[in-house]
């Protein structure tokens, strides 16, 4: 990948976009920012197999689910996803699901949660899926009557973005660097959710373009780049192993989904007439029942840094992962909940692990596991988690914006200290 293969980004709107990124202004209850649950110190994931989202406190594995009446009623339903190269000009499906996509179903260019009622003037798939955790309850919203926001989305999905918006251009920081980086903004007044989604999307598509890894100096002519165990792993994912035909081209992805029976738990991604705790997979956006619990293939650039793996964090390393494509069955069978990168919330343990009680689900699930993949040694899995390694960026030790130390709403700003 090069500097080419992304969408153009504007500075200015890029310098804005970090700020409302760490800062909590955006959230229903103001305790929670977009950086908590996808800090770079955690490559821009939160570390966790689920995570604890709103009501919660701290960042990443120190996060616990909170106290009293704040304290979150549920987990976050899916893993965290990493945010390295979603400014790509080839990225056309986000979320697990694929719920967030590059269609014009409705006429307004994305096919998303919010339908018809996204507004016009979204500049990427990116900057569409900013909109939606500031909708949902367990990210950022928070409770029904917790707070306007929360209130107002649960009337109709857009209902809660103008408040969100107004917060924002209100305070007079945020009201004058909206129209200093939007041509079309001549007033704090004018600034909308819109913009604001625009801003997140340009920062991060600056912030977490990662294309200068061992890999990406080999493929550019350094051999050296890479070590003899990388090399080995390198052949074997586009080679014996099959890695690359689904982690395939520049982004090391096919955006597609398949089965490959990650271990349940948690309270699932429902449908709303689901009254199951379970993750149906694509098929919840789809309604597809070939689509039964397949899962978006995930880019792979820092894919070392942003453990653990799967749609719901099942696996703790890369080296189960692999395995986990190798003898989907057999990982199925074996897996254990301490696998899992789960904080103890006592009043969710029983919950948890539920679905594992459910005999028919369980068997659903196992029927529609994907194709074994060739046997390896683990000798060949050390090679491969080795050549993943060389997936990982030589200089996000220098982003181009950091962690700010403040955020003009006055709220604070988790970890302070990391860029």
């Amino acid at each position: 990948m090069t500097a080419d293969d992304f969408l153009p980004v504007d500075r200015k709107q890029a310098a804005l976009g970090q700020l409302l990124f760490y800062d909590k202004i955006l959230s229903g209850n103001k305790n929670i920012s977009c950086g908590t649950c996808h800090h770079p110190k955690f490559g821009t994931s939160d570390g966790l197999s689920l995570g604890i989202g709103e009501g919660g406190v701290g960042l990443g594995t120190e996060r616990h689910a909170g106290t009293g009446q704040s304290r979150i009623e549920r987990r976050v339903p899916r893993n965290a996803p990493a945010l390295w190269n979603l400014g790509a000009r080839d990225v056309h499906t986000l979320m697990h699901d694929g719920r967030i996509s590059a269609a014009d179903t409705y006429g307004n260019l994305f096919n998303t949660p919010a339908e018809e009622w996204l507004p016009d003037g979204v500049d990427s798939v990116l900057a569409a899926q900013a909109f939606f955790p500031l909708t949902s309850e367990t990210e950022m919203a928070g409770g029904t009557g917790e707070n306007q926001v929360s209130g107002a989305v649960t009337d109709r999905i857009d209902n809660g973005w103008p408040i969100i918006a107004k917060r924002v251009r209100t305070i007079p920081q945020y009201g004058q660097r909206f129209v200093d980086a939007f041509h079309h903004i001549t007033a704090p007044e004018q600034v909308t959710i819109v913009e604001i989604a625009n801003a997140l999307a340009a920062f991060q598509s600056l912030e977490f373009q990662s294309i200068d890894s061992p890999f990406d100096q080999y493929l550019a002519g350094n051999t050296a780049a890479i070590n003899r165990a990388q090399k080995r792993g390198l052949d074997l994912f586009y080679g014996k192993a099959d890695c690359a035909s689904c982690h395939s081209g520049k982004l090391m992805s096919d955006q597609k989904f398949h089965a490959i029976g990650v271990p349940p738990f948690g309270p699932g991604r429902t449908r709303r007439f689901d009254l199951m705790a379970r993750d149906v997979g694509r098929l919840g956006e789809s309604d597809r029942i070939e689509d039964a619990y397949k899962f978006r293939t995930p880019m792979l650039r820092n894919v070392a840094l942003s453990a653990p793996y799967g749609h719901n964090g099942a696996h703790k390393t890369l080296g189960d992962m692999i395995r986990q494509h190798m003898d989907p069955q057999g990982m199925f069978d074996e897996w254990t909940p301490a696998s899992a990168n789960l904080p103890k919330v006592e009043w969710l343990q029983h919950a948890d692990f539920l679905i594992w009680q459910d005999r028919a689900e369980i068997e659903r699930q196992s029927r529609v596991l994907a194709s074994v993949t060739p046997t390896l040694s683990e000798a060949e899995i050390a090679d491969l988690v080795a050549f993943l390694g060389a997936l990982t960026g030589s200089s996000l030790d220098r982003p181009e914006f950091g962690v700010p130390n403040t955020v003009p709403s006055g709220l604070a700003v988790d970890l302070l200290n990391v860029r």
